[in-house]
């Protein structure tokens, strides 16, 4: 264990006898950890197929895969192998230039995003980008891109269709989620995520008691902006085919749900980053990095954002499994109607919470703010202000959704079925009159 937690020293000074240490700091350590993160990433993909069938099976009082190797571990792997030898089949009449760097598109937006992810402190994260929320935001955005050139290129109606349900789905749901970050970030005061994740450090808190609002907007977003069950309209197998991708196969085919599987990582990282705290947890810090156990920390804390994001990871299997599939307009109405509402409330709470704070400090001997050099450092006092703010932006969000949607019947199935009524409807007579037999 030690010997593993002293290799990036190792490493380190045996690249340094080769290479100046601009060269190792900027283009190799870089190159190191790009490629740890895509090793790690691909076979987070090949092994959450594994995973989810497995929680299904057990939600559903099943085994689950039990064939390919002990306890079907090597599932994944056959699985790829009967990808990667199946027929590579392309329309005839297909625009075959873009039928074919479509799925890659969607597999390369995923994976960009994940350079400015901070996985932990110091050799843990690739790069420090000081918009990493922006660039988190406009390049995940790309991944639409791919998916209308899939169903537009295959020149099937079905395809075409599921892309369209696709762009508007994702387009309406990208709105929220940018909304609902706004509130961290009026707290970290920063758009770098490694900043937001120091600055939770430093205040010792998650923002998640502070933003309960704007972390189930992001979450709920996320989950339909990965089309995701209840969310997965663009697949509906029962109406579309299989939506985007009903005339891809083979490899191809299995590169979207390899972006879509890695975009689920890239969702419940960046929810982790910003409400969860990161890599932050308590007495972490204290029992390592300041007894001199550096690369403790470093392990430590990846561990703490993996064990994060993996409970959010499962939060997605559980509801596929769970909840039945939305019909489109109640995922229009849940997106404008709900989401996008919910949203502009969080902005303008959060902004009177932050405002508070900052009058309230050193007015009458009240101490809120204890320093803002990383992000909004609160006192005891301040803290107990914002979550007060936060639990009752929960109720007053309930509310004015209340209000707004107080007439809507979309979401009453039972109210709607109750009100079904059977007509009669007048019989014409027959385009062809019958023909009567004699003899019988």
């Amino acid at each position: 264990m030690l010997a593993f937690l002293a290799a990036p020293n190792f490493v380190d000074s045996l690249l340094l006898k080769f290479f100046s240490e601009q060269t190792v700091n900027y283009v190799i350590w870089p190159f190191i950890q790009v490629g740890a993160v895509v090793t790690i990433t691909a076979g987070w993909v090949a092994y959450a197929t594994y995973l989810e069938r497995k929680i299904s099976a057990f939600i559903q009082a099943r085994l689950g895969p039990m064939r390919v190797g002990p306890w079907g571990l090597l599932q994944p792997i056959a699985d790829g192998l009967k990808l990667l030898v199946k027929e590579d089949f392309i329309p005839e009449n297909a625009d075959r230039w873009v039928f074919f760097v479509a799925p890659y598109i969607a597999v390369v937006a995923a994976f960009v995003v994940m350079a400015v992810v901070p996985f932990g402190p110091d050799w843990a994260v690739i790069t420090d980008v000081n918009i990493g929320v922006l660039f988190v935001l406009a390049v995940s955005s790309v991944g639409v891109l791919a998916l209308i050139l899939a169903g537009w290129s295959s020149n099937s109606k079905y395809a075409l269709l599921g892309a369209l349900r696709s762009s508007a789905q994702m387009v309406s749901y990208e709105v929220s989620m940018g909304l609902a970050i706004i509130g961290a970030l009026m707290f970290a005061r920063t758009l770098s995520l490694s900043g937001i994740v120091n600055a939770q450090g430093s205040d010792s808190i998650w923002f998640l008691l502070y933003q309960p609002v704007g972390f189930v907007i992001f979450l709920i977003s996320g989950i339909a902006e990965n089309n995701r069950a209840p969310f997965d309209l663009p697949e509906a197998e029962s109406e579309l085919v299989a939506g985007f991708h009903t005339e891809y196969s083979g490899f191809r085919w299995s590169l979207f749900f390899m972006a879509e599987y890695t975009a689920m990582v890239v969702v419940t990282a960046v929810a982790t980053t910003l409400y969860l705290g990161g890599w932050y947890f308590p007495f972490v810090y204290r029992l390592t990095e300041a007894r001199g156990y550096h690369h403790a920390y470093v392990v430590i804390s990846l561990i703490v954002f993996l064990a994060k994001a993996g409970l959010l990871l499962y939060l997605y299997f559980w509801l596929r499994w769970t909840l039945p599939r939305f019909r489109y307009d109640q995922l229009m109405d849940l997106g404008w109607k709900w989401m996008l509402p919910a949203a502009l409330v969080n902005i303008v709470v959060s902004a009177l919470g932050v405002g508070t704070l900052q009058g309230l400090d050193g007015w009458n001997g009240i101490d809120t703010i204890r320093s803002v050099t990383s992000g909004l450092g609160l006192t005891p006092t301040g803290k107990a202000i914002a979550i007060g703010f936060g639990v009752g932006n929960l109720f007053l969000t309930a509310a004015i959704l209340s209000l707004i949607n107080w007439r809507s019947r979309d979401f009453n199935l039972k109210k709607q079925r109750s009100k079904i009524r059977l007509v009669d409807l007048p019989k014409g007579k027959p385009a062809v009159a019958p023909i009567v037999n004699a003899d019988v």
